[in-house]
This record gives C-alpha cells, sequence and structure tokens, in this order.
C-alpha cells in the first residue's frame, strides 16, 4: 500500500479515537476495520484537539478522506450536502484553472524566456603552460627520430 495513504489512515484513525461515538457509529464497520487494517503502524500523528483541526498540518489524503467522510455519513441535511458538494466543485475549478495555469506549455515557455539571464561570454585565448611545451618539443624530438 502507498506510504502516504497508509500515513493519511493513521491519521483518520486517531482523529476517529478522539470523536464523540455518535459520529464513529454513523461510519460503517467495514470502513472503521479498513482505515484500522491500512493505517501506518509506524506512524503516530502527533495532532492538537485544542486547535482548529486544520491547524494541524494534515495530510490532504487526510482531509480529502474527512470530506468524503463528512458529505457521505456526518451530513444529514440534503441542503447541506449540496452546499458541500457545491463547494467540493468550485474547489475542483479553482485547481484545475491553477494547474493549466502552472502547466500550460504556452506559459511554460514565456517564463522559460522571462527567466532566462544573459551572461556575457567571452572568448579567452588558449595558451600552453611551460610544462606543456616542453613535454610536447620532447614528443616532437623522438617522432622525428
Amino acid at each position: 500500500m502507498n506510504n502516504d495513504i497508509a500515513s493519511a489512515y493513521s491519521e483518520i484513525d486517531e482523529i476517529l479515537s478522539k470523536m464523540e461515538d455518535r459520529y464513529v457509529n454513523k461510519i460503517p464497520y467495514k470502513i472503521r476495520e479498513l482505515i484500522k487494517k491500512e493505517k501506518n503502524n509506524n506512524y503516530h500523528p502527533n495532532i492538537e484537539f485544542s486547535e482548529e483541526i486544520l491547524d494541524n498540518k494534515l495530510q490532504r489524503k487526510t482531509i480529502a478522506i474527512l470530506a468524503w467522510l463528512n458529505l457521505n455519513y456526518w451530513c444529514d441535511d440534503e441542503e447541506e450536502k449540496e452546499k458541500l458538494i457545491a463547494i467540493y466543485h468550485e474547489n475542483d475549478i479553482i485547481k484545475d484553472r491553477e494547474l493549466r495555469e502552472k502547466y500550460n506549455p504556452d506559459n511554460l515557455f514565456k517564463r522559460k524566456t522571462k527567466e532566462e539571464k544573459t551572461e556575457n561570454v567571452a572568448i579567452i585565448e588558449h595558451k600552453e603552460s611551460a610544462f606543456a611545451k616542453i613535454l610536447n618539443r620532447i614528443k616532437r624530438f623522438f617522432h622525428k627520430y
């Protein structure tokens, strides 16, 4: 299993262990077991529950799993689900726009030309060292005879 997702499962398991039972029990048993089974047992997340949960520098995959759990199991109101879906959709559009802007081939070439630095390059005359001159004369001497 991917180490990132296993670490995300460890963070999710830690968060679920601190949540009220009424929220944890809304998640199907098989999913909770999957999280416990697939988590990285060598990774022990340091999550401060006195702070806002998103201030803990959680992995992106952890946040995505929490959002999925919230949408599918913790949201009871259909209107709230629709709002969340709209927010997630807007986030996807923003992310796609950012990626398109960042990796657009036309923009890549434009940035590259702006970032290029011009350096003054001068031709330097190559001078043979004294040692090399002596060595070459000795070689020429032996080649003649």
